[in-house]
């Protein structure tokens, strides 16, 4: 079956919002690095209740949160089509998924020193 792309604006957008959505549940449902992202996010938010965190420490948790889950998303759709390019080991496919990873430590680095600077003068 070949694709069509809808052109008109409504049905096109929920369209997309619809291949999201759908990203979205295969990351969270079969990719073991975003499964513990989201628990985390899970944990953060529910710390966020429980210390009663103000409305700019959740704008800062939140995009952290969303950064995160976001580039390891994309380092995993980096490493699906280098495995699906050159399924065997390669040293240029290895330096590439390296890079992908590497952008996913840099945000789970950032979301750390965000949840630390929110948290640790509320825990002491």
């Amino acid at each position: 079956m070949e694709f069509q792309k809808d052109n008109t604006f409504v049905t096109g957008r929920l369209k997309s919002v619809g291949y999201a959505v759908k990203g979205a549940i295969k990351l969270i449902t079969t990719e073991h690095s975003i499964m513990v992202q989201f628990f985390l996010g899970i944990l953060v938010t529910l710390a966020g209740f429980y210390f009663h965190i103000t409305a700019t420490e959740w704008l800062f948790q939140t995009l952290a949160i969303g950064f995160v889950m976001s580039i390891e998303g994309l380092n995993t759709a980096v490493e699906k089509i280098a495995d699906f390019i050159h399924p065997n080991y390669h040293e240029r496919i290895g330096f590439i998924k390296d890079i992908a990873a590497g952008a996913v430590f840099f945000a789970a680095l950032t979301a750390i020193i965000i949840g630390l600077i929110i948290y640790v003068p509320l825990i002491f």
